[in-house]
């Protein structure tokens, strides 16, 4: 059977002569140039231009573009994943506990298996049960944090294995951070995956239209079911890297984590509908958010402040970016 991948018709009609430039596909790449000069020339005299200033904005936005990763592939379906951040907490309390009782190999084993079975416990039930990724994750989210508080009743596990501690943050390999090595190994993996494998067209062919998919001979439940697990190992993989820097875990690490990641991934470019996405625009949206952080704090702005300038900084730049076009 031919596996065609049909594209939704806008409506709008072909154009002749040189093909129309859509300038908000550049957007996110010029707004993180313009960001990046401001803060430069308002933050010169704090530091902000600083090598270990600029590397620190690195390491702290590493597992964050870790995760957006996955969710560039979760929401290119139309579907959402809410669970994220009590992945996170789980993840990185299950690997610190079995890398404690059982060694390095167990801890590795365990963090990213507890990621991939709640990925597949949500991908069941998003497609066997036809629920919505939304509740499902939702409520997935509020038992996975319970299940991460219990397991160690509110305690923080120390991390105190060398070799994970070093492979997953604390660590370099010719000079680079292991965290800054993960990161990178994430985006350029799921940028080949997303743009170049029949598996990343068929992500995209599911959301921008499911029945279309699912008539041209996509397994639509098994791609939804793939990008959910593929999400929920990013969130482990992300815990553990917190676990490796912070040289422990506790059950409050991807607390704050979930609306960062989806704003870094909607700045970037991609779609909550489906059908577009960009694994380099989540990237640079990351990047956005962190340098906007560091700025901020280093402004000196009050917390509530922070707060008040990040959300409206998001606002115009999810404005700018996914406005749909009339047609």
């Amino acid at each position: 059977m031919s596996t065609q991948i049909p594209t939704r018709q806008t409506g709008t009609p072909p154009s002749s002569g040189r093909p129309r430039v859509d300038l908000r596909n550049f957007i996110v790449y010029i707004g993180f140039l313009l960001i990046f000069v401001v803060l430069a020339i308002l933050l010169r005299n704090k530091g902000f231009l600083g090598q270990q200033n600029l590397t620190n904005i690195l390491l702290q936005t590493a597992p964050i573009t870790v995760m957006a990763v996955g969710t560039v592939f979760v929401l290119s379906t139309g579907e959402i994943d809410l669970s994220i951040g009590s992945v996170v907490a789980l993840s990185s309390l299950v690997a610190a506990t079995q890398l404690r009782d059982h060694g390095l190999v167990a801890g590795i084993v365990a963090g990213l298996g507890t990621g991939i079975l709640v990925g597949i416990i949500n991908g069941l039930l998003v497609t066997k049960l036809r629920l919505p990724s939304f509740l499902v994750t939702l409520g997935m989210m509020g038992l996975v944090i319970g299940l991460a508080q219990r397991l160690t009743q509110l305690q923080a596990v120390p991390s105190t294995n060398v070799y994970f501690n070093g492979l997953f943050g604390s660590g370099s390999l010719a000079g680079i951070s292991t965290l800054i090595l993960w990161s990178g190994a994430a985006v350029g993996i799921g940028h080949y995956i997303y743009r170049h494998t029949r598996v990343g067209a068929h992500v995209l062919a599911v959301g921008d239209n499911p029945r279309a998919a699912r008539v041209s001979g996509i397994n639509v439940d098994r791609i939804k079911i793939g990008v959910l697990v593929a999400s929920g190992a990013c969130a482990a993989i992300a815990g553990m890297l917190y676990t490796g820097r912070l040289h422990g875990a506790t059950y409050t690490l991807g607390s704050a984590d979930l609306l960062t990641v989806i704003a870094a991934v909607v700045v970037g470019g991609t779609r909550l509908s489906g059908g577009r996405g960009t694994v380099i625009g989540a990237l640079v949206g990351s990047l956005i958010l962190g340098l906007l952080n560091n700025g901020l704090v280093l402004a000196g702005l009050s917390v509530s402040e922070q707060q008040i300038a990040r959300g409206l900084i998001i606002l115009i730049a999810v404005a700018l970016t996914l406005r749909e076009e009339k047609v």
